[in-house]
C-alpha cells in the first residue's frame, strides 16, 4: 500500500522533470496536474477512483491517466474536490 502523507502546508511537488506543468489543483488527498501537451498526472489517496486510473489504488508517485490519452482527448482545466476531480477537455 501506498503511503499518502498529509500535510497542512505547502510541499514542493516530485514530478519527473521533463514535465511541463500548465496548471495544479489539489484535493484533500490527492493532486492533480496537467501538463503543457494536454496530459493528466495524478496521486494521492485514490478511495473513491478520483485518480482516474480505473481502479481505487491510491498512488505516491505522479501517474499519467492514460484513458485520456488512448482516447485523444487533451486535458484544459483540472479542478479536484474533497474526493473528486473534474476536467475540462478537448478533443
Amino acid at each position: 500500500a501506498a503511503f499518502i502523507s498529509i500535510q497542512a502546508f505547502p510541499a514542493l511537488l516530485d514530478l519527473p522533470e521533463d514535465l511541463e506543468v500548465s496548471a495544479v489543483s489539489c484535493g484533500s488527498r490527492h493532486t492533480a496536474v496537467i501538463t503543457r501537451g494536454g496530459e493528466l498526472y495524478t496521486w494521492g489517496w485514490g478511495k473513491y477512483g478520483q485518480l482516474g486510473h480505473g481502479n481505487n489504488i491510491s498512488s505516491d508517485q505522479a501517474r499519467r491517466v492514460e484513458h485520456l490519452v488512448a482516447k485523444g482527448l487533451r486535458v484544459e482545466e483540472v479542478v479536484c474536490g474533497p474526493w473528486t476531480t473534474y476536467i475540462r477537455v478537448l478533443e
